[in-house]
């Protein structure tokens, strides 16, 4: 008798600790933990999502997903021994939570044993390093590495590969929407605009990126998936994922704390007011209005627009990234703490690799260049027009550039 616990893992195809598990024998309770310690951060949009990752996962496996609300370190161990089980499988945890929680769970178990197979990522992190043994700090020089050492082919699993078990206790899945085919939104992206992805993939007024990011972020998909069978800039897109995953297992405070830490000497300002006008989309400028509008209607924003609102909140507002990184993931579907944290930090100019702090995006000369016929404002904004500017972009931009002076001496 053997457990599977899904975490970021809600699938069945390709799935290295279902495999793990069948080569053990007997049957298999598949199991999910709703654990307030993920909820809580997460935002209405993100947690519907999981729940309809959860409804389809349940239908995988012939309504005998067993969810369970609670703390992991009580849940799991306690349905493993009401159970017998000899074994709890699971996906390696790579976020400093999920760490902490396996351990926490492993030391809980005690004679039952945890396996850790496979995890989100197509090199689990902290396997890519420099040749002196220590972590890359730059994407470039990760990038080659990361490619060079390659992924494991996908694991042959399926819905049959195990014998199910019944769930021991009436269990109930928290209703939701029916989750697209993640299969079907690959192939559709893959024979219609991959492609033209590197030309098209700034572009947030066409349907030119993949919108797959959510189901990466749970596990409906799996990265090797997508990397078998594209190359080029989306492979790139992919590899960013796994780098920020890298960096957060080697330095898991940049979490919440500048990478570079000579950026905590950055005067922030501390304008409520401010804040909530950009979290509205109403600050006056079209294209970061746009974005925002965007991210409360649907739980995402496009890339390029990520970059711009982000830029806009820290070098034209003056105020903290980290507002806006938990403003991102309180709304964003596929709000990923590796990516999202430092994605802000790399526009903030105090991450890995990041852009250079006097890199400040110009959000009219942004818009004219990736919305050059307003399409895209006019979606989402199309009143932005008639909305005042709250700040003069050019005086913002010489006191973001006269503070970060300042921290450079």
């Amino acid at each position: 008798m053997n457990i599977v616990w899904f975490r970021r893992d809600l699938r069945v195809a390709d799935h290295p600790a279902i495999l793990a598990a069948a080569e053990r024998g007997g049957p298999v309770l598949g199991l999910f933990v709703l654990d307030d310690r993920l909820l809580k951060p997460s935002g209405k949009p993100r947690v519907d999502f999981l729940h309809s990752c959860l409804r389809a996962l349940d239908e995988l496996l012939g309504g005998r997903l067993m969810v369970v609300h609670g703390d992991p370190v009580k849940s799991v161990p306690r349905i493993a021994r009401e159970i017998g089980a000899s074994a709890v499988h699971i996906s390696a945890d790579c976020a400093p939570y999920g760490r902490r929680r396996d351990e926490a769970v492993e030391n809980a178990l005690g004679d039952i044993e945890l396996v850790r197979s496979g995890s989100p990522y197509a090199v689990t992190p902290g396997r890519v390093r420099k040749g002196d043994g220590t972590p890359f700090k730059v994407f470039t020089p990760f990038r080659r590495a990361w490619l060079e050492h390659g992924w494991r082919k996908p694991a042959d699993t399926d819905a049959s590969t195990v014998d199910w078990l019944e769930p021991p206790h009436s269990n109930r899945i928290p209703s939701a929407a029916p989750l697209p085919d993640a299969m079907a939104l690959w192939a559709r992206f893959r024979d219609e605009r991959l492609l033209d992805y590197d030309e098209t993939r700034d572009r947030p007024d066409l349907d030119a990126t993949s919108r797959l990011s959510a189901f990466l972020k749970f596990g409906v998909l799996h990265p090797r998936t997508l990397l078998a069978e594209s190359d080029g800039a989306f492979r790139s897109e992919l590899c960013w994922r796994e780098f920020y995953a890298d960096v957060l297992w080697h330095r898991p405070e940049t979490a919440h704390r500048n990478y570079d830490a000579k950026f905590d000497r950055m005067k922030h300002d501390d304008d409520r007011e401010l804040f909530r006008a950009w979290q509205q989309g109403r600050t006056g400028y079209p294209i970061v209005d746009a974005g925002m509008r965007q991210l409360l209607r649907e739980g995402f924003m496009h890339n390029r627009v990520r970059m711009i609102v982000a830029s806009f909140l820290v070098k034209d507002l003056h105020l903290p990234w980290w507002w806006g990184a938990r403003h991102f993931m309180n709304h964003l579907v596929d709000g990923d703490l590796a990516s999202n944290q430092h994605n802000w930090q790399w526009v903030a100019g105090c991450g890995t690799d990041a852009a250079p702090f006097y890199r400040i995006f110009n959000p009219e000369t942004q818009a004219k260049k990736f919305d050059p016929d307003g399409d895209y404002v006019r979606r989402y904004a199309p009143d932005s027009a008639e909305i005042d500017p709250i700040v003069d972009h050019a005086v913002e931009r010489r006191v973001a550039l006269d503070r970060y002076a300042q921290i450079r001496l």
